[in-house]
Parts: C-alpha cells; sequence; structure tokens
C-alpha cells in the first residue's frame, strides 16, 4: 500500500453545501463496498449537518478531493459518557476506486491531530479522553487501519434480524400496565423514562434538551408505531418501544423491513415479562404498516439478558459490530510546566 496518497487528491475542510452531492456519493459506495446496508440522501445529510451541536462541519470535517469528486473524508465529534470519560468519534469513509493508495491513513491521522487538539483546547479538565469508533461488520480495512493505529475492540454489538412478521408469539401486558395510544402530551415522559431506564447501561452518555428537540423532528420519531405502556395507578411510563419505518433504506436494500429499537423497561417493571410483550406488540405493528421483517441492534454484553428476550422473540443474530477505542493522552504543556 502506498505511504503517501497520490498527487492528483488534495485535502481540504469542508465547503458548506456544496459538498453534499459529492459527499452522499462518495458515502453510499462506501457503504456498499462495505456491505454495510447503509444509504445516504443528500436530503439526510444536509439535515443532519444543520442540526449538529457537538461537530462544526467546517471545522471538523477533512476531504481527499480526487478530482472532480470527493475520494474520501472524515468526521470528528465529542461527547462525554455520564462517568467522565471524555469520547473523540470518528465517521469515516474512502471510495472503493480510492483505497489502498494511503488516502485513508492520510484522513485519519488528520482527525487524530484534530482529536487531540480538541481535547487539549475544548476539555482539558475531563479525567481521561480516548478516541472512539463504531465499526460495522463489513468495514474489515477499516477496522485493520484501527488496529495499526493502536485501537482495540472496546464493546461488540450485535445486529439482529426477524426474517419475518408471521407468527408471532403472544405474550401478555403484566398485570397493572396497559397500552395507550401516544399523544403530543406525552412525548416528554416518554423520552424521559427512556433516559432513566438508560442509565445504568454500558456507554451511557446524558441527553440534553438540545437532543430531546432534535429528537422531535428526526425520522424515527413515528409515534403511531410506538408501544407505550403505562403503570395504570401511577400514570408513569413503565416499558417502550420505538419502533419506525426507514424507507429510503428499504427502497436501497429492497426489502421492507421495520426497526425494533428504542426498547426500554424502567426498573420497577423489570422481569416480569414486559419487554416480550411490547415487541410483540411492536412486530405486529410494523407487519400492519406493510413490512415483512424487523431488525434491530443490541449491546452483546448486556446486564439484562436482552439478547435472549429478543431471540424469544424470533430475532437472530446476523451480525457482529464493534465498538473500537483507543487512549487519548494530552501532553502537558511544556511551557506552562517550565
Amino acid at each position: 500500500m502506498p505511504t503517501s496518497p497520490p498527487a492528483q487528491v488534495t485535502f481540504r475542510p469542508f465547503a458548506g453545501p456544496s459538498d453534499y452531492a459529492a459527499m452522499v456519493a462518495c458515502a453510499n459506495a462506501s457503504f456498499a463496498a462495505d456491505e454495510t446496508g447503509f444509504f445516504r440522501t443528500e436530503h439526510e445529510v444536509a439535515r443532519d449537518y444543520a442540526a449538529f451541536t457537538s461537530c462544526v462541519p467546517e471545522r471538523d470535517v477533512w476531504i481527499a478531493q480526487g478530482g472532480s469528486e470527493i475520494a474520501g473524508y472524515v468526521r470528528s465529534w465529542a461527547w462525554a459518557q455520564a462517568d467522565g470519560l471524555q469520547l473523540y468519534s470518528q465517521f469515516a469513509v474512502v471510495a472503493p476506486q480510492w483505497r489502498r493508495q494511503g488516502i485513508g491513513t492520510a484522513l485519519h491521522a488528520w482527525l487524530e491531530q484534530r482529536q487531540r487538539t480538541q481535547a487539549a483546547t475544548e476539555h482539558p479538565g475531563a479525567p481521561r479522553h480516548a478516541h472512539h469508533a463504531y465499526i460495522t461488520h463489513g468495514e474489515t480495512s477499516r477496522a485493520a487501519l484501527l488496529e495499526k493505529s493502536g485501537y482495540t475492540p472496546e464493546r461488540y454489538f450485535f445486529a439482529m434480524v426477524r426474517p419475518t412478521l408471521d407468527n408471532v408469539a403472544v405474550f401478555p401486558l403484566p398485570q397493572g400496565l396497559e397500552l395507550r395510544p401516544v399523544q403530543p402530551e406525552h412525548y416528554r415522559a416518554i423520552w424521559d423514562a427512556h433516559s432513566r431506564a438508560f442509565q445504568s447501561h454500558w456507554g451511557y452518555c446524558p441527553p440534553d434538551e438540545a437532543d430531546y428537540l432534535r429528537w422531535l423532528t428526526s425520522p424515527v420519531f413515528q409515534p403511531h408505531l410506538w408501544q407505550v405502556a403505562w403503570d395504570v395507578q401511577t400514570h408513569q411510563v413503565a416499558g417502550q418501544v420505538r419502533s419506525y419505518v426507514d424507507a429510503a433504506w428499504n427502497r436501497n436494500n429492497g426489502r421492507q423491513r421495520g426497526w425494533t429499537e428504542f426498547i426500554s423497561v424502567g426498573e420497577p417493571w423489570r422481569r416480569r415479562g414486559l419487554a416480550r410483550a411490547l415487541i410483540a406488540h411492536s412486530l405486529r405493528a410494523q407487519a400492519a404498516a406493510g413490512m415483512a421483517e424487523s431488525g434491530l441492534a443490541v449491546d452483546s454484553q448486556n446486564q439484562s439478558g436482552a439478547t435472549r428476550v429478543y431471540e424469544d422473540c424470533g430475532f437472530a443474530v446476523d451480525r457482529r459490530n464493534c465498538v473500537y477505542r483507543k487512549p487519548l493522552v494530552l501532553v502537558p504543556d511544556r511551557a506552562a510546566a517550565g
């Protein structure tokens, strides 16, 4: 593999909305080559870039320009776990026709330098720092690059699929709970209940008000498909499954798949079969919406036995994805120290 990119490739920052079309073409080519199943549209990228709060694209995106097309690009953003670990995440793609020419290596070097600068200037007081990357099953080249750069697997996540929505088992709701149609006045309670339920989960990051407002207009916000159980006596949200349909994904992949996601049960109502009941209701709602199959993602080390619950509901592991991390050590300011 070349140690430096070809001469016709130049590197530059994000130039604004005029880059969206070429970025989408590059990303979708990369997704297809790695068989990730992902697919982006210009509209989605424009919407997401306009809503970023932890990323300034003009500063945090670096592009490899190959003639008239974008050969690859990376994006950086920062967030913090509840335990204080400051993380610096990354998105990276290289179009298949530009691979094995040193472009990915050059982009990654820029990204790590950007994150080191960000750690030193924006989060110097954090107790710990780490580079963070989520790698899907097919991204073998990128995984190899990360491992060569000192990253190690931190956590595995399963992508699970229920290949049919036929013969969905009936799991009754626990006594004292009921399903209620979702109304606008319920949105905040549903959001807060899900956040509370995940406080003990690995990698938990407390959401803020901007996250809530962004959720209200996100493409996964499809209340007509949600299944929310309420405690009849306390009128609290006991559990939820916030399913959704990604029409663009289905068109690109030639599938009719719904997504059984954002599954949570509050601590007082756990170990009573509520998750199974909500998932069964969700699967039937997806079938009624015209879906033929369903997918979800789960932490392989989930402490509540979620994988077993999903298997009971007809899901099977399809792929294994991985979170890679690498410690980021701040270099002391020698001038200040001396």
